[in-house]
């Protein structure tokens, strides 16, 4: 009988549990710094062209003394991280603090059971309806981080419909994405690209709203094949534990009707949407003026369904609470590429890896070129920022081994677009999965299957633009 409680304690002592999202981005920041050591430090010259845009110069790579990251700059890393992210983790807590006073409105619970009737049986067409709508944010607008207080709304709305959180989090965030990796026009990556490159902006449209299209019906077929197996039976879903234990009463929803105060809810919701969509289309509205006006939608509902003011305050105060560790796993992230940037070593990457390039045949060229971008997005996560690293030596790269320029600019953008969502050092990727409540490891298990099939199309597509459509 000891033997067995022996065995039975030493198993359960054994067992293995998912590391912290802090635990796995702390390991991603001593590899990092592990590599400063074995990576040299090197750097290209830059120079600034006349809209202000800082530009690498081609063949300016000279190696650096090196500086590799010391032991308190492993520790130093994760202040830096969170200084230099600031912006974005303040912006997750407002937006979650002026989300959580929504919630405590129980709107969406009034106005599901209020139309319930009417969505019986056609509650798949959600799917569709919702992913193209960020699909096409995220093509035009550059959507992305804009679509993150979404999530807070598709996650219940998705689980009141019979599906579960995976759900509604990946028509949210698979939506945004695969139409800001596909874009036709996005401002921050196709147009900085094209500027770059020196082609008129946003030219090349018509193929590209051709791969958009294709690009984003097979995720909105994968997202709704997924959602179908789960609808029909709920213990396939990949979150059927840690939904059992969230707090969306289906049945008492059914049984709520909209009031009053919650139509007018509703109405401030919709009015703060059309205005953050137009503030970022007419005057480019970004983290800070967002953040602002989430502010003014929490207070202007928190008169309307009078709430009072330490009422109003203290529901804003328990969404950050929320939102805490997605908040700061940001800076973890940012933390890693900070050592990459103080050891000088990123530039080497990028030279080390352009030179792999050149040494390809012609027609594996472009499709390299897009793997360098998805591999260089792992390291700077700023689409804008990437372009600006890497499209002054990948064109000329490409005018050299008869790759386009304007395939030179789809294999940037698709590159830059699709390890968004499959990153680990993704910051926004965390903080969208902390307001879902859905682990990392079980959002990478999901979404493997789908970046594959993704990864694979855009090789083809970027493949078939050079050869059919973009020939040099």
């Amino acid at each position: 009988m000891a033997n067995i409680s022996e065995t039975t304690a030493r198993k359960k002592r054994f067992k293995f549990e998912v590391p912290h999202p802090f635990a796995i981005l702390f390991a991603v920041i001593l590899l990092t710094a592990l590599s400063t050591y074995l990576i040299p430090a090197g750097e290209y010259e830059r120079t600034t062209n006349e809209e202000g845009q800082t530009l690498v110069v081609e063949g300016s790579y000279q190696q650096i003394e090196s500086s590799p990251a010391g032991f308190m700059d492993i520790f130093k890393a994760i202040h830096a991280g969170l200084t230099t992210s600031a912006g974005i983790v303040f912006f997750i807590f407002i937006v979650g603090g002026a989300f959580n006073v929504f919630k405590e409105t129980k709107a969406i619970e009034g106005a599901f059971g209020s139309v319930s009737g009417k969505l019986e049986g056609r509650e798949m067409l959600m799917i569709p309806v919702f992913m193209m709508f960020f699909a096409i944010g995220g093509a035009t607008i550059g959507m992305f981080e804009e679509a993150l207080p979404f999530i807070l709304i598709l996650v219940p709305l998705a689980m009141m419909m019979g599906f579960d959180s995976m759900t509604g989090a990946a028509v949210v965030m698979v939506g945004v994405a695969t139409g800001f990796t596909a874009a036709f026009m996005n401002p921050f990556t196709v147009g900085v690209a094209q500027g770059i490159a020196e082609l008129p902006t946003f030219s090349g449209m018509v193929p590209r709203i051709f791969f958009w299209f294709a690009y984003v019906t097979v995720s909105i077929l994968f997202v709704m094949r997924y959602a179908a197996k789960v609808k029909k039976n709920p213990e396939l879903s990949v979150t059927f534990e840690e939904d059992k234990k969230r707090n969306v009463d289906k049945a008492a929803a059914l049984d709520m009707k909209l009031s009053h105060r919650q139509g007018v809810t509703l109405l401030i919701l919709l009015a703060t949407f059309v205005a953050l969509a137009y503030g970022v289309i007419k005057y480019g509205w970004y983290i800070q003026e967002i953040s602002a006006l989430f502010v003014i939608m929490a207070i202007a509902i928190g008169i309307v369904n009078r709430m009072g003011i330490n009422g109003t305050t203290m529901a804003f105060v328990r969404g950050c609470e929320e939102l805490l560790v997605g908040a700061l796993v940001v800076g973890f992230a940012y933390g890693a590429v900070t050592l990459l940037e103080n050891s000088s070593t990123i530039d080497t990457i990028l030279y080390g890896i352009s030179g792999l390039v050149s040494e390809l045949p012609t027609a594996l060229a472009a499709g390299a070129m897009f793997v360098v971008q998805a591999f260089m997005n792992l390291i700077v996560a700023s689409g804008s920022g990437q372009a600006a690293l890497t499209m002054p030596l990948m064109t000329p790269l490409g005018d050299l081994i008869g790759v386009s320029r304007q395939t030179v600019v789809l294999a940037f953008q698709m590159g830059d677009g699709i390890t968004n969502i499959f990153s680990p050092t993704n910051g926004l990727l965390f903080a969208a999965l902390a307001m879902a409540g859905i682990s990392l490891t079980k959002w990478f298990k999901w979404m493997a299957p789908l970046f594959v099939i993704q990864f694979i199309m855009a090789i083809i597509i970027v493949t078939i633009a050079h050869l059919f459509i973009w020939p040099a």
